[in-house]
């Protein structure tokens, strides 16, 4: 029987992030005591500079109501959460703010002002959402993706997806992720399409399609996770047994699979948006602090380790010094 851990990966992740500086994060529409106080707690462990975006005296009106003190923090007027949501994202658009956090707003509010087209801050990638699941029958962090925007991925919908959660993990310090993808079995079938999918991503990967990370599939959930599982079936791999990224079939099997995670295994699950020009944010009411902060973690060391390959990438081709 695997011995229970506590959540210690979290607090490394919020570790990882001491010496940083604090990374400079609008929040949209931050305007019940959940998102508040969310965003000054993560201030406060130093991961994010809150940039609270909404109307400015019910904001006001809140901090005084819940003794919260937000002089310190830059505060723009909104009169409404969906001008909230387009000042926030051009906040991250004119280079003011390095990520963006969900207040109090609707995820499809704020998402549908990160795609437009003519304000949005959409990049050539297609944009998805990890779960980052501190699972504590697990050895080690978790990445699930995606449960939360792409519903019925394509094939080149997902070499995306597994790009993105391929960079997001070496940004956390995993030096060549094990990606799982994962279906109802370990062989390919014609009955089956993410099999073949799976097959596929596998071999694109082979071919420098997807960079960065090991992949194998199909795999079955219990042969991803679990060496003796794979060892039972014969399957010789080093994904197989010690994933660190999950890649499910569609949104459905991924929220299911999170949520799994999160009521019968006493899991928590940061959430994070990639793809877009800067991390997002999207929390929820139900997130407990550790999560809260966990999440920001986890957009703080993405955003830095962005600008990290930013600077190198200009030395590089000789625009800096």
């Amino acid at each position: 029987m695997t011995k229970e851990r506590g959540h210690e990966k979290y607090e490394a992740l919020i570790f990882l992030c001491h010496g940083l500086a604090p990374v400079r994060t609008a929040v949209a529409h931050p305007c019940d005591e959940s998102a508040l106080r969310g965003a000054l707690e993560a201030a406060k462990a130093r991961l994010i500079e809150p940039i609270l975006v909404g109307p400015k005296t019910r904001i006001e009106a809140l901090a005084r109501t819940l003794g919260l003190d937000i002089s310190p923090f830059r505060l723009i007027d909104a009169p409404h959460s969906h001008a909230a949501a387009a000042k926030a994202v051009e906040l991250v658009r004119m280079g003011e703010a390095d990520a963006l956090m969900k207040g109090s707003l609707h995820t499809d509010e704020l998402m549908a002002e990160v795609v437009s087209k003519e304000t949005g801050i959409r990049t050539e990638r297609r944009i998805s959402h990890v779960f980052i699941m501190d699972v504590p029958t697990y050895h080690k962090p978790l990445f699930i993706t995606d449960a939360a925007v792409n519903i019925f991925p394509t094939l080149e919908d997902k070499t995306d997806i597994i790009q993105n959660a391929i960079d997001l993990a070496i940004a956390l310090g995993v030096a060549q992720p094990k990606v799982a993808i994962l279906s109802a079995a370990e062989t390919v079938s014609s009955k089956i399409p993410s099999t073949i999918e799976a097959a596929a991503l596998c071999k694109m990967a082979d071919r420098g399609q997807i960079l960065g990370g090991l992949l194998d599939g199909p795999l079955a959930f219990d042969n991803a996770i679990s060496p003796d599982a794979a060892k039972a079936k014969n399957i010789k791999s080093p994904v197989a047994g010690d994933a660190d990224i999950l890649v499910v079939p569609d949104l459905e099997a991924g929220n299911m699979l999170a949520k799994v995670f999160t009521f019968l295994a006493n899991a928590d699950a940061a959430g994070i948006v990639l793809g877009a020009r800067a991390p997002i944010i999207l929390t929820s009411r139900a997130d407990t602090l550790r999560t809260r902060l966990a999440s920001c973690a986890v957009a703080a060391l993405y955003a830095h380790a962005k600008r990290v390959a930013a600077a190198s990438a200009a030395k590089l081709v000789g625009w800096t010094a």
